[in-house]
Formats: structure tokens, sequence, C-alpha cells
């Protein structure tokens, strides 16, 4: 009997330590976390920052990395964390995405937003859309509710409306700095206009008026990576135009068996050169490093054809590259390892 009992106290034992092991996965398993984000790539000289205006870009990059962080610190998932990293600079007038949007043409606001789970390779995106505060985050709902990948316009705030997101006055997004940008854009192609045709005169403006984005990748502490892009598009855009943002594989990539990739640029040529996803191709098929891939596409692939711009890059490890080929780009990086990096211009 003795041996019956001992036996039961046992398995009573094994039982009880089997129902109170933790559901999280144990520390030694635990893979590094780290986060990226961009606030766009561009004409940003040091000259045109007053000492305020450089504190505080420094100031929303670092509460946007921080944010992102803290969801993967306390276990978060990387769908989780780039999502409210992303919300952070969207509901910022700084960055040309959500709160921030430039004015197309007809001066109204049209915002485009994507997301990739690199566990699973599902994604969501919006383009065109005139009502929703966060394009972000109904492009995740895209991809976690319904049996799509991107919806459009009427049809993306339809969707939204039945999930019970609030719809917005697409005025929320005015602020006059765009707007002051979009007069000088119109002045700027009138005068152009009147030796060229529209195409010709489309080019004559500089990068600034064609360029703006945010965006987030990361490694959460279960070895899954993602990445995020919102953005209001380019400056005086017409006829519904939509950029590489919402487009998976141009704007936006993540696998966990290569990397996940945010870019930010001129987007006619990141989908021309489906740059997210040759950069991953790149390290998934030929081994590169993310430093590798990166600089090689955006360097030696689009700058020679005019492709202006730059990307964050993240892999399993929690290594990061940040390559841009611009005067500057605002970016922001943190790891279990390093301190908090923020930068702007090209020499940092």
């Amino acid at each position: 009997m003795n041996g019956i009992k001992a036996l039961a106290v046992l398995i009573t034992c094994q039982l009880s330590a089997a129902t109170t092991e933790p559901l999280s996965i144990k520390a030694a398993d635990k893979s590094p976390i780290a986060i990226a984000i961009h606030g766009g790539a561009g004409v940003i000289k040091k000259s045109r920052f007053t000492p305020e205006k450089e504190k505080a870009y420094r100031a929303k990059l670092t509460e946007a990395i921080n944010t992102g962080y803290a969801v993967l610190n306390r276990g978060g998932t990387s769908l989780d964390a780039i999502t409210a990293a992303i919300n952070v600079l969207e509901n910022s007038p700084f960055f040309n995405a959500g709160k921030g949007s430039v004015y197309t043409h007809d001066e109204t606001h049209e915002l485009d937003a994507s997301i990739m789970d690199g566990k699973t390779r599902q994604a969501g995106a919006v383009a065109g859309v005139k009502r929703i505060e966060n394009p972000i985050n109904l492009a995740r709902l895209v991809m976690e509710e319904s049996v799509h990948v991107m919806l459009s316009g009427e049809g993306a705030e339809q969707f939204a409306h039945n999930k019970g997101v609030p719809l917005i006055d697409n005025k929320h997004f005015d602020t006059d700095s765009r707007y002051q940008s979009l007069l000088r854009a119109k002045k700027k192609m009138k005068e152009e206009q009147a030796t060229k045709d529209y195409q010709a005169a489309h080019k004559t403006l500089s990068t600034e008026y064609k360029v703006g984005t945010v965006g987030a990748v990361a490694l959460d502490q279960y070895g899954n990576i993602a990445a995020g892009t919102s953005t209001g598009g380019m400056t005086n855009k017409r006829f519904g135009r939509i950029g590489d943002a919402p487009v998976i594989g141009a704007g936006t990539f993540a696998e966990n068996e290569s990397c996940a990739v945010s870019a930010t640029g001129h987007g006619e040529y990141f989908i021309r050169y489906n740059v997210a996803a040759d950069i991953c191709a790149r390290v998934k098929y030929q081994g590169k490093s993310i430093h590798q891939a990166g600089d090689e596409v955006i360097n030696s692939v689009l700058k020679p054809v005019g492709g202006t711009g730059g990307v964050i890059i993240i892999d399993q490890q929690g290594n990061i590259a940040m390559p841009f080929n611009t005067q500057g780009m605002y970016r922001a990086s943190k790891t279990a390892d390093d301190e908090t990096y923020v930068a702007i211009f090209s020499d940092e």
C-alpha cells in the first residue's frame, strides 16, 4: 500500500506541476527582442531645423520607439509592437501619415497602409482611405478579419464601418504646413507646364514632394518578425494614385525565414523594383546579411535609376539595418542589448 500511496502522491505532484506551468515560453527559449522605426526619408537638411524643431522630432521618434519596445518587453507580439509604434507616428503632424498626411491635388487626403506577419505571411492593406484615423489599424483588421489582402477607398471604409471602426471627417488631417507645401507644388507644376506636358512637369518636382512614410519592423520573444507601413502619399497626387506603402512586396514585406522590411521613398520605384521582397529574397536565397542586401537594393539597384528613399530591416536574430540614399531619414531602433538610437540626418 505504501508503494501505491507513494505512486499516487507522485502522480498528483506531476499533475499539479503541469497545471501550474506558465503558458508563456521559458526564459531560456525566448528570442531577443528588437524594433526599428522610420518616419520617412528625403531632403532632410540640418540647416532646415531650428534646435527646437529638431528636439521635437527626436522626442516623437523616441516616444514611438519606446512605445513599441514596451509592448515587446512585456511579452507582446511583433504585430502589437509595430502597430503601437506606428500609431504614435500617425497621430503626430510631423510625419506624412495619419494626422500629418499631405494633400492631394483636390486638397483632400488619401491614406494608405499595410502590415505583414512574418510567421504566417498573412498580410492586410488599405489604399486611398479618407476617413480612417489610423490606417495601420484598419490594415491589420483586413489581415485578421477578412478574406482579402487589400481593400481600397469606399469599400475599405465600409468594411471599417461594419467592424465598428469610427469614420472621421477628412479635415482631421488638415495642417497648414502641408497645405503650404501643396501650394508650392501646384505653383511649380503650373510654371513647368507652360513648356512641358504633365508627366514631364511632374518630374521636375523635387524629392520632398514625392516621399514620406512611416513604418516599423520588430522581433518578439517568440521569434516572430513583422513589418508595417503607413503613409499620406505624395503631395499634389491625382487620379487616385497609390504608392508602394500598401503594396505587399514593394513597401512592406515580412517572413521569419528571411527578414521584415518597411520602406519609404518615391513609391513608383519601390513598386517597379519590388524593393521589400527583393531584399528578403537576397537574404533567403543568396545567404546575404540584411546589411548587405539592403545596401545593394537601395544604393546599387534603386539609386542608379533615380529611385530615392530608404528601408528599415530586421531579421530573426534581432539584427537591424537602416540604409537610405537620401540626405536624411527619420529613424530609431532599440534592442535588449543596445541603447535607444534616434537619428535624422545622413551623418549620424
